[in-house]
C-alpha cells in the first residue's frame, strides 16, 4: 500500500519510551537566517543629508543560556511594571553578549512579546539602544518577535534617519513574510519628504502599493495550514495541495510546519507527504521544525525517529532544539530524557554551553530523587570533548542542593565531578566543608577532609578554617577543637591564626573562657601556635568578665600578658583597668602592674591611670592597699597624691586614713 506510514501515524500512540541511541549527529546554533539583520547594519552606505551615522550595535556572540532562560521549566517571574526601564537600563549600559545576559537573569527578566514592544516604543529616540536590544532579542528570543516588534524597529530606524537600515530590515523582514504598517508608512514617509529623500519615498509608496511587503508567504503558509488542518488527511487533502502548484522552499515549510505545531501529528503528516511527494527535500531547518514539535512527551517515540533521521541525513540539531525540547522534558519531570538529549548534543560539533550544563545538573539534583547515575552520566558527556569543568557549575550545584536541603550530599556530587578531572578551588573547599559542619555532618565533613587527601590534595588553609568554624556555629567545640589539632598538625601553624580565634570565640561564646584558655596555653606552648592580636583580646577579655575572673579567671588572664609580649604585641591592658575599678582588689592591681614589666614597677603613667580608674569607681580603700605595697617613690609621687586629695571621700566612709605625707616613708 502506498505511504504505510499514514497508517501508523493514525493509531493510537504508545508512550512507550526507548533510550536514545548511542551515537547521534552533530549540532548547529543559529541559522543564518538570523543573523540577516546584523549582516545589514554593517553595510550602510552613506547618503548626504544623512549625518554621522554609528553602527547601531555589534554582532553577538552564539546563542547561549539567555535562550535557555526564554524556556527554562522554572515558573515564569511575573513581569513588574518597571520591568522595560531595567531591560532599558542593561541595553544603555552594557555591550557584551554574556554581560547582558547576566544582568537580566539577576533582575529575573524575560523577553516577551509585550515586554519587547514596550522597550522598542520607549526608544524610539534611541535607535542605538534600540537596534542593540533588537538584534539581541532576534538571537534569544526569536519567537518573540512580531511583525508588530518588527514595524515598530522599522519605524525607528526610518524617523531617525538611518535610511540604508531601514531597507536592509524591510528585505529581511519581507523573508520572513512580514508587511510594513500604515502608521510606518505615514511617519517614515513624513521623515524621508522632510529629508528630501523623493526616491525614497516613492519607493516607499510604491511598497504599500504592491501590499506592503510580498505578504505571499505568508498568505500561502495560511492557506496551506487551512487545507491540513480542515479535514482528515486523506488523497483529497493531497489533491488540494498539489492544486496550490506552489514551489516549497526551506523558509516556507519551516514557517507551515511552525503554525502547525498546535496538532503534531497533523504537522507530522504533512513533513513526511511533501517530501516523499518530490515537492520538497527537507533539510536541516525542517528537521530541526519538526523535531521541536514532537519534543514532547506525549511524542517522545517520533521525536526519537526524527532525531534518528537528522543524523542518517548527515545534518546537525540546531542549539535552539536541544534547548526547547530540554527544558520541556525538565519541565515535565522527564530528567532521564533530558540526560539522554545532552549526551546526544554533546556527541555533535556545535555543543551545549556550561550554562546549559549547569542548568540540567540543578535539574538531577532537585529531582524528586537525587539519582547519581545521570549526574555521572552528564559530567562524562560534558567532559568528553575535553571540556573543563568550571567552578560556577559546581557553585549552581552546590546551591541547588542547599535548596532542596541535600547538602549532606556534596560529597557525592563532588567525587562525580572529581571522575571528570575536576577539583574544587579554594573558596569552594571552604563552601562545602563551611556547609557540612554547620549542619553537624561529622561524617560527611571527615569524608571530605578523607577524599581530598586520597586525589592528592589537602583541604587548603581556608577550608579547614571552614570546617572548624562551621563546627563551632554548630556547638560542636570538641569537633572543633579536634579539627583544628588534625589542621595544624598536616598544614602546621602558619595560616592557623583565623581558624584558632574562630575556636577560641567559640568556647568563649558558650561561657566556657577557661576552656578555651587551656586549650590555647597547650597550643601555644606546644604547637609554637602564634595567636593573632585580636585572639589574645578576646581571651582575656572573656577570663576578667566578673564570674569567671574570680573563679581563677584573673590570674589566666595575667599569665597572657608575658606571651602577649612574647610575640610582639603590646600589652592589652584596658579589660585588667576595667576590671580593678569595677571589682578587683588592691592586692590583685599590684599583681596586674607587677606583671606588665620585667622592672621593678611599671611607668608613673601606666600607675596614675590604675589609681585614677580606682578612685573615680569610689574604690578608695582598695586604692589605698594599692598604694600601700607600691615602692615609695609611687607614695611620695606628686600625682598620686594629688589624685588622693582631688578625690579623697568623706573620713568616715574610710576603713583606713590616708597618712599624712610627713608620715609617709622615706
Amino acid at each position: 500500500m502506498k505511504y504505510q506510514w499514514r497508517l501508523l501515524l493514525f493509531r493510537s500512540y504508545r508512550s512507550s519510551q526507548r533510550p536514545f541511541l548511542s551515537h547521534y549527529s552533530q549540532f548547529q546554533v543559529i541559522s543564518n537566517s538570523i543573523r540577516s539583520f546584523s549582516s545589514f547594519l554593517h553595510e550602510r552606505s552613506g547618503v548626504g543629508v544623512l549625518q554621522q551615522r554609528q553602527s547601531l550595535f555589534a554582532l553577538p556572540p552564539p546563542l547561549t543560556s539567555s535562550v535557555i532562560r526564554s524556556f527554562s521549566s522554572e515558573p515564569a517571574v511575573e513581569e513588574k511594571a518597571s520591568a522595560e526601564a531595567v531591560v532599558i537600563d542593561v541595553f544603555s549600559r552594557l555591550n557584551g553578549y554574556d554581560e547582558i545576559r547576566k544582568d537580566l537573569d539577576s533582575n529575573d527578566i524575560v523577553i516577551s512579546h509585550e515586554l519587547a514592544l514596550k522597550v522598542l516604543w520607549a526608544l524610539e529616540s534611541s535607535p542605538d539602544v534600540a537596534g542593540r536590544f533588537f538584534q539581541w532579542a532576534m538571537e534569544a528570543y526569536p519567537r518573540k518577535l512580531s511583525s508588530k516588534s518588527y514595524n515598530t524597529m522599522l519605524r525607528i530606524l526610518g524617523v531617525n534617519g538611518l535610511v540604508d537600515e531601514f531597507w536592509k530590515l524591510v528585505d529581511d523582514m519581507k523573508k520572513k513574510g512580514h508587511g510594513v504598517s500604515a502608521n510606518v508608512r505615514d511617519k517614515v514617509g513624513e521623515k524621508f519628504e522632510k529629508d528630501g529623500l523623493e526616491g525614497d519615498l516613492e519607493k516607499l509608496k510604491e511598497l504599500f502599493a504592491s501590499g506592503s511587503m510580498d505578504n505571499s508567504v505568508d498568505k500561502v503558509c495560511n492557506r496551506v495550514c487551512k487545507i491540513v488542518m480542515k479535514d482528515q488527511w486523506s488523497a483529497d487533502v493531497e489533491k488540494q495541495l498539489r492544486d496550490l502548484k506552489l514551489e516549497f522552499k526551506s523558509d516556507l515549510v519551516k514557517m507551515i510546519l511552525e503554525k502547525l505545531d498546535v496538532d503534531p501529528r497533523k504537522a507530522l503528516l504533512f513533513f513526511r507527504w511533501i517530501d516523499e511527494s518530490g515537492s520538497f527535500k527537507h533539510d536541516e531547518k525542517t528537521y530541526n521544525a519538526m523535531a521541536r514539535i514532537l519534543g514532547k512527551e506525549k511524542f517522545l517515540d517520533r521525536f526519537q525517529h526524527i532525531i534518528e533521521e537528522i543524523r542518517s541525513a548527515g545534518y546537525e540539531m540546531e542549539m535552539e532544539t536541544y534547548v526547547r525540547v530540554s527544558a520541556r522534558f525538565c519541565q515535565t519531570k522527564m530528567i532521564k530524557e533530558a540526560v539522554e538529549l545532552f549526551e546526544f548534543a554533546m556527541a555533535g560539533s556545535n555543543t551545549p554551553t556550561p550554562h546549559c550544563c549547569s542548568l540540567l545538573l540543578k535539574k538531577v539534583v532537585t529531582a524528586k530523587k537525587l539519582d547519581m547515575d545521570l549526574f555521572s552520566r552528564t559530567i562524562k558527556a560534558y567532559t568528553g570533548n575535553d571540556n573543563v569543568v568550571p567552578d560556577s557549575m559546581l557553585q549552581h550545584v552546590l546551591k541547588a542542593l542547599r535548596s532542596v536541603d541535600r547538602f549532606g550530599q556534596s560529597n557525592e556530587v563532588l567525587k562525580a565531578m572529581h571522575e571528570g578531572g575536576y577539583l574544587p578551588s579554594g573558596d569552594l573547599q571552604s563552601v562545602i566543608a563551611s556547609g557540612l559542619s554547620r549542619k553537624g555532618k561529622k561524617e560527611e565533613a571527615n569524608e571530605l577532609v578523607n577524599f581530598m587527601e586520597a586525589s592528592g590534595n589537602h583541604l587548603d588553609d581556608k577550608a579547614m578554617a571552614s570546617l572548624v568554624e562551621g563546627h563551632c556555629e554548630a556547638k560542636d567545640l570538641e569537633e572543633a577543637s579536634e579539627c583544628f589539632k588534625k589542621m595544624i598538625s598536616k598544614e602546621g601553624v602558619s595560616y592557623a591564626g583565623y581558624a584558632f580565634e574562630k575556636l577560641v570565640l567559640a568556647y568563649c561564646n558558650s561561657f566556657k573562657a577557661r576552656d578555651a584558655y587551656k586549650l590555647f596555653t597547650e597550643l601555644v606552648k606546644q604547637n609554637q601556635l602564634k595567636p593573632w592580636h585580636s585572639t589574645y583580646k578576646i581571651m582575656v577579655r572573656n577570663l576578667l568578665m566578673k564570674k569567671v575572673a574570680r573563679d581563677g579567671g584573673f590570674e589566666e588572664a595575667l599569665s597572657l600578658l608575658p606571651m602577649m609580649k612574647n610575640h610582639g604585641f603590646p600589652p592589652f591592658v584596658d579589660p585588667f583597668i576595667d576590671y580593678l575599678s569595677n571589682s578587683g582588689t588592691g592586692g590583685e592591681a599590684f599583681t596586674f602592674l607587677k606583671a606588665l614589666t620585667s622592672k621593678k614597677f611599671p611607668s608613673n603613667l601606666m600607675v596614675v591611670r590604675v589609681f585614677e580608674a580606682m578612685l573615680k569607681s569610689a574604690r578608695h580603700s582598695e586604692a589605698q592597699d594599692l598604694l600601700s605595697m607600691s615602692p615609695s617613690y609611687i607614695r611620695r609621687n606628686a600625682q598620686v597624691l594629688e589624685l588622693f586629695s582631688s578625690m579623697k571621700p568623706d573620713i568616715s566612709s574610710l576603713e583606713k586614713p590616708l597618712p599624712a605625707p610627713a608620715q609617709i616613708e622615706a
